[in-house]
């Protein structure tokens, strides 16, 4: 595993390379205009961002903790420190760590995995359903001429729209009825392959499992206020950040509609988040959308997509590393641990 991904960090560093040469070529980059738009960025605005996204860690660690209460109890706040980890090691390492936080959350209150992997699932479900819900009304609210290619970007935000209504749709049902649930899939997809069938249908009794974390309206209702709370806040990160841009005309006079543009493309491209090399990748894609869609100069972009991608996602860094160390927590070694109970837990849940 390790070998397959240090070939394809190799691969994806030798394109980036050869990508950042014929572009350079191509669109000579003027490194001195860059560090000036950096000098004469408002830095208020950019701190403004990092309270933001710390703010939100404190909403993560109250939603997780809200999510685990039937399972048991503890303090709101008392999670903090397994999301500021968490996340750090998934900025330093990759999305290969995403299992860390619900691994040190089952060793810190002693509930076994399955259910934090639950906790997790359903956290993530949240988030999408957060993500698209605003990106999509504010696309369809926004003002005429407020945003490049109105006709389809309206048309992306009505699917957004009805993906979300499909899967709160999907959700309840398996809620419901689970068990009804995965038996039509497991018969539907056993058209196609009797273990295919089977393989369904035990994902969606585990989802079933999962969502037993919301056993009532009010249990939903709070998880959906947190989550928006928390992605509204991200959203004004991204918006402060890039206003904070005064050199550039584009970016300084930045409005919701064109953020939310930004914030679509930003989430798309962290999906596949490589150690490092997915911080420039991420940066590359952002820039590039800042400069097609909005007109700001390259440096500008590139500036301000480094410094989106430092406010939104590595300022917690230095926060999880000196917090990893209170605690005698190894990233790296965690990151492995957590892995590997992640595929003990997937072997033993069929049989489960």
């Amino acid at each position: 595993m390790k070998k397959r991904q240090l070939i394809l960090g190799l691969v994806v560093l030798v394109a980036l390379v050869a990508l950042f040469v014929y572009a350079q070529r191509r669109y000579p980059f003027h490194w001195h205009t860059f560090v000036e738009q950096l000098r004469l960025a408002d830095w208020l605005k950019i701190g403004i961002g990092v309270g933001c996204i710390y703010v939100g860690y404190a909403f993560r660690a109250v939603r997780w903790a809200l999510l685990m209460r039937h399972n048991r109890k503890v303090p709101l706040f008392s999670l903090l420190g397994t999301q500021v980890i968490g996340f750090t090691a998934v900025a330093l390492i990759g999305r290969v760590a995403d299992p860390v936080r619900p691994y040190l959350v089952s060793k810190r209150t002693g509930v076994p995995l399955s259910a934090q992997i639950a906790v997790y699932i359903v956290e993530r479900l949240f988030d999408f359903g957060s993500m698209a819900l605003i990106i999509s009304s504010v696309i369809l609210l926004a003002p005429a001429g407020a945003l490049p290619h109105p006709e389809q970007l309206r048309k992306a935000g009505y699917g957004g729209l009805a993906i979300t209504v499909l899967a709160g749709l999907f959700l309840v049902a398996v809620r419901v009825a689970g068990g009804v649930v995965a038996s039509f899939f497991e018969r539907a997809f056993g058209l196609v392959s009797k273990k295919l069938g089977e393989a369904v249908g035990n994902k969606v009794r585990a989802f079933r499992t999962g969502l037993d974390t919301m056993r009532s309206f009010s249990d939903f209702a709070i998880a959906s206020t947190l989550s928006l709370t928390m992605w509204m806040l991200i959203t004004l990160a991204y918006l402060e950040t890039m206003k904070a841009f005064v050199a550039s005309p584009p970016l300084a006079t930045m409005d919701l509609p064109k953020c939310i543009l930004l914030l679509a493309v930003s989430g798309t491209a962290s999906v596949f988040q490589l150690p490092i090399l997915g911080w420039f990748s991420q940066i590359g894609f952002v820039a590039a959308a800042m400069a097609s869609f909005y007109g700001a100069s390259p440096e500008a972009s590139t500036a301000c997509a480094a410094t989106l991608l430092l406010v939104t996602f590595l300022s917690i860094v230095p926060v999880g590393l000196i917090w990893a160390r209170f605690e005698h927590v190894s990233l790296r070694k965690i990151t492995e641990e957590s892995g590997h109970a992640g595929e003990v837990l997937a072997v033993d849940e069929p049989a489960g």
